[in-house]
This record gives structure tokens, C-alpha cells and sequence, in this order.
């Protein structure tokens, strides 16, 4: 059932945050679905500011861990993996939230005081499975391979549309970059839709209202969103 589908990868069947399903599909990628496997609890006394977490999310109510720091608090937890859903938070059910709702709830946990979060960690079935010939690859991943492509969004169908241009795709990875620094997440298909509103924009001002009018629920503050303009001018520009 679709509800159990934690996130998918493209043309890997290991639970690689690198190759991660995005916004852009190449039309000779194959699609690997990770499913729910084992729950588990773990307490965490909360000795420093910042978790180290990167969280992202399936878009579907499924928040789940991107990335750890090394040497980071969340690092020296080894019962928290990358790859697993974030369920609840001091017994708060956080399904159907998305992920920088997740990552500001962890943020505001007050330091000092211990924690407790109930995880599902992706069923590991293939783990052991290995390439039928070594003599032949899948093509990579790459949203700028051929010259279409299959976009997903969130809201609205699937469409099949042009690939971004090399400038968008350098902007989109800086611009996903910046999320993760700001808000402690990583979405390409935010990324994208960032780099979509600054388009036809000629100034960070007109940017500032098209993102407020697309991704107001957002909140991203001034300093995000002046970075990302600039992101967006040094892509045109070629300094990326």
C-alpha cells in the first residue's frame, strides 16, 4: 500500500540519500520504493543546540532523516539512523507533518532536557542483493540526462516537461544546499520551485512577493531569501 512507501531511490535498491526520488524523473530511470520496516524508541538528552539532523520528507506525511553530522549529537545516537521516518516526538504523532515542521519542532526541544522519538527504520530486505552482471550500469541519475523529463509535484499531475537548463540545475543544487543550512532539510522539488518564482524576477524584491504568493506557509526569513536570489543571479551569471 502506498502508505507504506517511506521514500523511494532511483536505480539503487540501497537506501542511498543521494539518490533519492526528486522532482525529475528521467524517462530510462528505474524507481526503487523503501518500505516501513522495525519501530523503535529511543531518549535523547538534549546537551546541545543543535541535533545534527537533515530532515526531508515523501511529501505523502512521511518525514524521515536525510543526513547526520559527524561528531554531532544525533551522531553519538546509534539508534537513529539516516533513513528513518520520524513517527512521533515526546509522544506526539508527527505523520502528517511536513518535514520543516519536523526539523522546527526539534529545533525548539529545550536544551537541557531529555527527549523521546519513535522511529521506523526502512525494511532492509535487499541489503545483501547485488547487481546480476558487473558489466553493466544503470544509467546515472541525472535531471539534465535527455531532454525530457517526468516533473512530479506535490499538487497537480505529473507532467512531462523540458529539462531544467544547466544554470537551473546548478541554482536548484545551491538553493537545496541553502535549505539544509537554513532550515535543516533538503527538497529538490522546493529547490526547483525557488528557482521556477525567481525566473522572469528582476530584483530580490519582486522575488520576495512571488515566493510569499507560492510558499508563504513557509515563513522563510529575509537573510534565506536574499541568499537564494543571489544563489539564483550567480547561476545566471556562471560564478556556480
Amino acid at each position: 500500500p502506498p502508505a507504506q512507501i517511506m521514500f523511494c531511490t532511483l536505480n539503487t535498491h540501497k537506501a542511498d540519500m543521494d539518490k533519492l526520488l526528486g522532482a525529475q524523473i528521467g524517462l530510462e530511470d528505474f524507481i526503487f520504493a523503501h518500505i516501513k520496516g522495525q519501530r523503535k524508541e529511543v531518549e535523547v538528552l538534549k546537551s546541545d543546540d543543535v541535533l545534527g539532523l537533515t530532515i526531508t520528507d515523501n511529501g505523502t506525511g512521511c518525514a524521515f532523516i536525510k543526513r547526520i553530522k559527524e561528531g554531532s549529537l544525533m551522531d553519538q545516537t546509534k539508534m537513529v539512523c539516516v533513513g528513518d521516518h520520524i513517527e512521533t516526538i515526546n509522544g506526539k504523532n508527527v505523520s502528517d507533518c511536513r518535514h520543516y515542521e519536523v526539523a522546527r519542532m526539534l529545533k525548539d526541544l529545550e536544551k537541557g532536557q531529555m527527549f523521546k522519538l519513535e522511529l521506523i527504520e526502512p525494511m532492509k530486505a535487499f541489503e545483501k542483493l547485488e547487481p546480476r552482471s558487473k558489466g553493466g550500469t544503470l544509467p546515472e541519475a541525472k535531471i539534465s540526462r535527455g531532454r525530457e523529463t517526468l516533473r512530479l509535484r506535490t499538487k497537480g499531475p505529473a507532467t512531462v516537461e523540458e529539462m531544467p537548463t544547466e544554470v537551473e540545475e546548478k541554482a536548484i543544487k545551491k538553493v537545496d544546499e541553502l535549505l539544509e543550512t537554513y532550515m535543516g532539510i533538503r527538497d529538490l522539488e522546493l529547490a526547483a520551485t525557488m528557482v521556477e518564482a525567481g525566473r522572469d524576477k528582476k530584483n530580490p524584491d519582486e522575488f520576495a512577493v512571488a515566493l510569499d504568493e507560492t510558499l508563504g506557509d513557509f515563513a522563510f526569513p529575509d537573510e534565506f531569501v536574499f541568499d537564494v536570489w543571489g544563489a539564483i543571479g550567480d547561476a545566471k551569471q556562471g560564478r556556480l
